[in-house]
């Protein structure tokens, strides 16, 4: 009488081990799909740099995470101007928002008048000066 009472409680438990690894698998993998859906969704807002010198209006819209500001061909808003370095700032979208952040650069980057010393989140209609350059900050405008 205990052999068949020991085969359906092993079977019951075995049942109840592979029920709580498939609620568990499941579990996981719903969680890890909504984390690749809430990450998908946090796209850099667009923004657009605005530099006006004399007659001359420079503007570019961006949507990388990422923009190098510098003299350098390589960087992503060229500025010739000799007070600013070959990377001279970087704009950074994280956290759900943008950045900016000093590269080293000999003659500063100052935000709206305010050395930056360290990385500042970044609003619309914000003042960026590099070196003796000045850029207007737009944030989710296309041109």
């Amino acid at each position: 009488m205990s052999g068949p009472i020991l085969l359906i409680l092993r079977a019951v438990l075995a049942a109840s081990l592979y029920a709580f690894l498939g609620t568990a698998f499941y579990l996981i993998w719903r969680d890890l799909r909504e984390q690749v859906r809430i990450s998908a969704s946090r796209q850099p807002q667009t923004l657009t740099l605005r530099r006006q010198a004399g007659d001359d209006t420079l503007s570019l819209s961006f949507t990388l995470a990422e923009i190098i500001i510098g003299r350098d061909p390589a960087c992503d808003f060229i500025l010739e101007d000799t007070t600013v370095s070959a990377q001279h700032t970087r704009l950074l979208f994280r956290q759900g928002h943008w950045w900016v952040e000093d590269l080293r650069s000999t003659n500063g980057t100052y935000l709206n008048q305010e050395p930056v010393t360290s990385p500042l989140v970044v609003t619309n209609g914000d003042g960026l000066r590099c070196g003796q350059a000045t850029l207007t900050i737009s944030l989710g405008e296309t041109l």
